[in-house]
């Protein structure tokens, strides 16, 4: 059975379909009103070679906020469920990612405890209708809910954009090796003998 999770969220100010595959080729199919957003979550899919299906509906007269972050929630959620035990992963994965002027450093531990280290001076500043700010609330809601560590360091950079993109890049290529199977070891990667 492949490592796919199918999460179908409804509240009040969204409605979210959101289907991951974590053995895809890096295709995407997401529409959620935001056009930066779903630049961002192209990268995700690409760079972490998922298949990655989203169609989000949500509060856009208000804001983006609400959207952005339960996308995040049910990202996290899709994570959980198509691990499993996460028997034979790798668990751990990093990557550094220069883009132009930027250089992003993130480091992903599939640990099934949530903690979000955000080391990333970003301009207050709207990409279309993305505020910059909503870039931490994604991922703060992809870590809390899919349990894991990630650190994110943006190292340098001016741009606005490239340091969004670069965020997202990096973190995809981590979370795609911590989530690769471990060739050496088919068992969960703890002396716990669980990651939950």
């Amino acid at each position: 059975m492949g490592r796919t999770a199918t999460i179908h969220r409804v509240t009040n100010e969204t409605q979210i379909d959101l289907l991951l595959d974590l053995d895809g080729t890096g295709k995407a199919d997401v529409a959620t009103g935001i056009g930066f957003f779903d630049h961002m979550l192209t990268h995700l899919a690409r760079h972490g070679l998922f298949d990655l299906k989203v169609a989000a509906k949500g509060d856009l007269h208000i804001d983006a906020h609400h959207t952005v972050e339960d996308v995040g929630i049910c990202i996290g959620s899709a994570l959980v469920e198509a691990l499993g035990d996460k028997a034979g992963i790798r668990r751990y994965g990093h990557s550094i990612l220069p883009m132009d002027e930027t250089l992003v450093t993130s480091s992903v531990d599939l640990s099934g405890r949530p903690f979000l280290v955000w080391k990333a001076a970003i301009a207050n500043e709207t990409l279309g209708t993305f505020h910059s700010s909503l870039a931490r609330e994604f991922w703060q809601a992809v870590a809390s809910v899919g349990r894991l560590n990630l650190h994110v360091i943006v190292n340098h950079g001016e741009n606005t954009h490239h340091i969004i993109e670069s965020i997202f890049k990096a973190t995809a290529r981590a979370l795609r090796e911590a989530v690769e199977p471990d060739p050496r070891s088919a068992s969960v990667p703890s002396t716990k003998g669980v990651l939950a």
